[in-house]
């Protein structure tokens, strides 16, 4: 295994987890990438390593390049353990201090309490040689301890885990590979790790502004070498919560109630020319549902009742979005039951503690909806998709 060039002195030596199909409660069905770059001249400077289990690819692809040994810095971006793995072994094998902001040394010595680290400050720059390190603390995007690191003297940025996506590929650059895979990766990882910390991103992106950037190493997915203002406009875009006039519909069903009532609630939507789409929760995961909630301006949820309470997976989808907590959004509940209800009300209380405005009595139908209870389903769409038109 060889590490690759990034541009001259920087090289990729990170590793590709072809197999990974869940990252903490995140379905990855392409797999995913831990980008660690080598700088290599007067210092030879590692930025981030792997995940622990792939430390012998790591060292692999540095050695294809130098010695290990000859390592005389370590910087970490971000304390997380996919990032921050192999500090012990490579500060070992090296003896480099770690670089780290002043929550990540403190994080990094909660994990690992031998570890030699030293402090770098917002804004700090290390000449090294021919090449300077600016260090541009990053608070909440998205851990307390987060950070980039940025070469000025060739426009590269290492963002830590802005502008990535859980995308394993062999090639390393965004130009290089599947456009629309890239941009729905991209969009689903902003969905599910970025959007707690829109408002963040946001003053990021301000605070970045005057940095002539070329390029975005990000630590996850491929690198970023053309389409920045593309990639970064877009970042704006989901961060300002400015959604198309589109509705999403979520469900599960038990024995077809609710999913009929889904089908009526988007037929009226779409009377009112919203574009719509409908999503059941035991064909679709929860990470693939937040990313069409990502560019949607209403999200609709349904539920059948089951002991008194919601569906599994439909109280599954209700709490991760609320730990999520997208913004700027209406939100509104359906469901059908049969001797007792209880889950839709639960089920309104929960989106609204995530954040949704929540315009709308919640919808209940008893058993299955007959066309007085469809006419209200598509009445109900037809309110919503209003709704929509009106903001």
């Amino acid at each position: 295994m060889n590490g690759e060039k990034i541009i001259d002195g920087v090289y990729w030596v990170g590793a590709i987890d072809w197999n990974v199909r869940n990252f903490h409660g995140y379905c990855t069905p392409k797999g995913t990438t831990y980008n660690a770059y080598l700088i290599v001249g007067d210092k030879n400077i590692l930025v981030d390593t792997v995940k622990k289990p792939f430390l012998n690819e790591l060292l692999e692809r540095i050695r294809s390049i130098i010695d290990p040994q000859d390592i005389d810095l370590i910087v970490s971006n971000h304390t997380e353990m996919d990032h921050s793995g192999c500090l012990p072994e490579l500060q070992a094998i090296t003896g480099a201090t770690v670089l780290a902001s002043k929550k990540g040394v403190e994080g990094l010595k909660m994990h690992f309490p031998d570890l030699k680290t030293e402090e770098v400050k917002d804004g700090q720059e290390i000449k090294c040689g021919n090449k300077t390190l600016k260090f541009i603390d990053t608070p909440m995007l998205h851990w307390p301890d987060s950070m980039f690191t940025y070469i000025p003297e060739d426009g590269l940025l290492f963002s830590m885990d802005a502008f990535g996506q859980h995308y394993a590929v062999s090639k390393r650059f965004n130009d290089e590979v599947d456009q629309a895979v890239l941009y729905q990766e991209a969009a689903k990882y902003y969905a599910n790790i970025i959007t707690p910390f829109s408002a963040r991103v946001l003053k990021t992106l301000e605070k970045a502004k005057d940095l002539d950037i070329k390029i975005l190493a990000t630590s996850h997915g491929v690198i970023w070498r053309t389409d920045l203002d593309k990639i970064t406009a877009l970042y704006a875009q989901w961060a300002s919560n400015n959604t198309p006039q589109k509705a999403i519909i979520i469900y599960d069903s038990m024995w077809g109630s609710t999913g009929i009532m889904a089908k009526d609630i988007a037929e009226g939507i779409a009377a009112e020319g919203v574009t719509v789409e409908v999503l059941k929760l035991t064909e679709t995961d929860r990470s693939e549902a937040m990313a069409r909630i990502l560019t949607s301006r209403a999200v609709i949820i349904g539920t059948p009742t089951l002991n008194n309470n919601m569906f599994p997976t439909v109280a599954d989808m209700a709490v991760y979005m609320k730990g999520l907590r997208p913004k700027g959004r209406i939100g509104a509940a359906f469901g059908s039951y049969g001797w007792a209800g209880g889950a839709v009300k639960d089920l309104q209380a929960v989106m609204k503690d995530g954040g949704l405005e929540m315009p709308f009595e919640p919808l209940e139908v008893q058993y299955v909806p007959d066309a007085a209870a469809r006419q209200k389903c598509f009445e109900f769409g037809r309110e919503i998709a209003l709704k929509i038109k009106a903001q």
